[in-house]
């Protein structure tokens, strides 16, 4: 039986007493004057008056507790064909060390540092190091465009960037440097420091007075003996800033404070991922993103885990079955990854062929997260690998979940579409555009109650007006989401689409993602995206995307038609679903997202910007060509 409602009506029926005890699984300097104080801040904060370090609860204390020669982090890079493991001791010193080369540049307490890296060691040692000496890092995605970066540098004023001579997407290497120097050549703010690390696949040129050699750094820092202690930083303190697009296309700076931080990660790693100190934990994420920071990097090792850091991808690097290598080599327990991975791998590899390759006896769970992860897909990986596949849900502002399937606490029974249930923290409800609550099973905005748990964002940076704006104001005491679902009569939670991809179809509102879901359940479908395109009588009508199995060699006309059939046979003409294009691939974030909006903006032939995280810009040639010859998208223009 599962403990998951008693913990969540404990935590209901007194919040405060439920993250005190929470607390007590992380090491403070000085203790709380309040555990949380509602005058504080935007909604209030929590563990008001403490002092603490976040990487010495991360590192430190696990060596004078024993574990000093436990892993603590695994290095695996298919692309640069490398594997490099840290103990918890070793990984403490490299981030003592690095600490004090960023102190002797000038990097002092409440500094910002950008962090521009690709997925090496060096990233998770960056960021540890600037939680070290109480700076602030931002870690910006390693090959972000150099226009995207200058506005980051000039909203956060970085004292010093850390970056590399390049970073390696599949078989391409990136170079970085030109990237990053253009940036600064852009930006009104201009950092006094770069730190590069080079890497052998492209050696980046050196600007003298301002970039420095890592490794040459580091070195020095070595024969001197300098290594940096813990600051002692406020609970409330920022320990990072991570930018995130804005509906304006400004990024916002969602901030995450030391203390709460800590508190909700170290707590959802056993209740909520059910693994124990000492097993492998992976995250197959990027450093630049929240699930990067949050479970690749600092939950992990707050739990004194051992964290998987891996520089590849789910296929290509070299096959379908690289995350299986892993698993297998590292004897993972559990991992964490995006559906939009599994569709890719279902894809090239229909049969699961490569899963029969490999020993995953260690392997007990799977998580999915960072879009819908349609049922088709979860029934798949089930199928293949035999164990609990767990949709769950959060945001970059949450920093942990939201909402999901508490395998620590005793797992509930799974839902298909749905990632289950509230995590304690969070009082979800269901609202209508006035912000009243809806019934059991009638969707509208998904609002949580303030005040927002532990770990969640207290504002953005160095702009509280925005915050209170996009988040606050909506709802009378709530924060929005901005995601569309709804809760049924047993209390899962369906997150079905974001806001503004509920489409009005005639004055019916329709979730594109309940019509993906149905896409998705077509055999030779690996993966699927539909948009609300504009038109003149009915508002807006849904156009569907399609990718093709590997292996799928009938008519795509045909497949075409017998999609329109499963939607109009589930949601009635009332969805006036006709068109469906079959593309060789979607366009995607690096972390996997498809970007429908930009799909969106061409199908409406808008002029367009071309998103920063895209993962290949050429795929928006393909996806305007299939529009086109349907007659969509025509005027529509890039301003790239």
């Amino acid at each position: 039986m599962s403990r998951y409602h008693e913990v969540y009506a404990a935590w209901k029926k007194d919040p405060e007493a439920f993250w005190a005890e929470a607390a007590r699984d992380i090491d403070w300097y000085n203790l709380w004057d309040k555990v949380f104080d509602p005058y504080a801040g935007e909604y209030g904060r929590w563990f008001a008056g403490a002092e603490c370090n976040t990487a010495y609860n991360c590192l430190d204390r696990h060596v004078l507790r024993g574990r000093g020669g436990q892993k603590a982090l695994i290095y695996d890079s298919p692309v640069a064909k490398q594997t490099k493991s840290f103990t918890y001791a070793e990984l403490r010193d490299e981030v003592a060390v690095f600490g004090a080369v960023l102190q002797d540049l000038g990097v002092k307490k409440g500094d910002r540092v950008i962090i521009y890296l690709p997925m090496i060691p060096e990233a998770a040692i960056a960021m540890l190091a600037c939680a070290r000496i109480g700076a602030i890092h931002s870690v910006v995605f390693g090959g972000f465009a150099a226009s995207e970066l200058a506005t980051r540098l000039n909203d956060s004023k970085p004292v010093a960037i850390v970056s590399a001579s390049c970073g390696i997407e599949t078989a391409r290497v990136i170079p970085y440097k030109p990237l990053l120097d253009k940036a600064i050549e852009l930006a009104t703010h201009k950092p006094a420091a770069c730190v590069v690390y080079q890497r052998p696949m492209a050696m980046a040129s050196m600007i003298e007075g301002r970039d420095h050699d890592w490794e040459a750094l580091v070195a020095d820092a070595k024969a001197r003996g300098r290594r940096a202690g813990c600051a002692v930083v406020a609970a409330t303190d920022p320990l990072y800033i991570l930018y995130t697009s804005g509906t304006t296309g400004e990024p916002k700076g969602v901030v995450r404070d030391n203390g709460g931080h800590m508190v909700a990660l170290k707590w959802s790693m056993k209740n909520h991922y059910g693994v124990d100190p000492g097993e492998v934990f992976w995250a197959a994420s990027d450093v630049g993103w929240v699930v990067g920071h949050s479970y690749i990097v600092y939950a992990p090792l707050l739990h004194g885990c051992t964290s998987i850091l891996y520089e590849g991808k789910p296929v290509g690097t070299p096959d379908a079955g690289a995350f299986w290598r892993v698993i297998a080599e590292h004897k993972v327990a559990a991992m964490f990854t995006a559906p939009t991975a599994f569709r890719a791998i279902k894809k090239d590899d229909p049969q699961g062929e490569h899963v029969k390759r490999y020993d995953l006896s260690a392997f007990r769970t799977l998580f999915l997260a960072g879009e819908r992860a349609d049922p088709e897909t979860i029934k798949w990986a089930e199928a293949h690998l035999g164990v609990p596949v767990l949709d769950h849900w959060w945001q970059t502002e949450t920093g942990w979940p939201i909402a999901g399937n508490p395998v620590g606490l005793g797992q509930l029974p799974v839902k298909y579409g749905s990632p289950t249930v509230p995590m304690p923290g969070y009082e979800l409800h269901t609202l209508d555009e006035k912000g009243q609550r809806l019934a059991a099973g009638q969707t509208g905005t998904l609002a949580i109650k303030l005040p927002l748990p532990p770990s969640s964002l207290p504002t953005l940076w160095n702009n509280n007006e925005r915050f209170r704006r996009s988040y606050l104001t909506e709802f009378d005491g709530y924060y929005t989401t901005s995601d569309a679902g709804y809760i049924d009569a047993d209390g899962y939670i369906y997150v079905m689409a974001r806001t503004d991809d509920v489409i009005n179809v005639a004055g019916h509102r329709l979730s594109t993602g309940q019509m993906e879901e149905i896409v998705a359940k077509h055999k030779d479908v690996g993966e699927c995206a539909v948009i609300g395109v504009a038109d003149a009588m009915k508002g807006q009508v849904p156009a569907g995307f399609i990718v093709l199995n590997a292996g799928v060699n009938r008519n795509p006309a045909d497949i075409e038609q017998e999609v329109v059939k499963l939607v109009r046979d589930e949601i009635g003409p009332v969805a006036a679903f006709r068109t469906v294009m079959t593309v060789p691939r979607l366009p995607k974030t690096r972390s996997g997202k498809i970007l429908r909006g930009t799909m969106r903006q061409i199908a409406d032939g808008d002029t367009w910007k071309m998103p920063a995280t895209v993962d290949d810009p050429a795929i928006f040639d393909e996806i305007t060509d299939a529009l086109q010859s349907r007659g969509m998208g025509e005027g529509g223009k890039s301003n790239r």
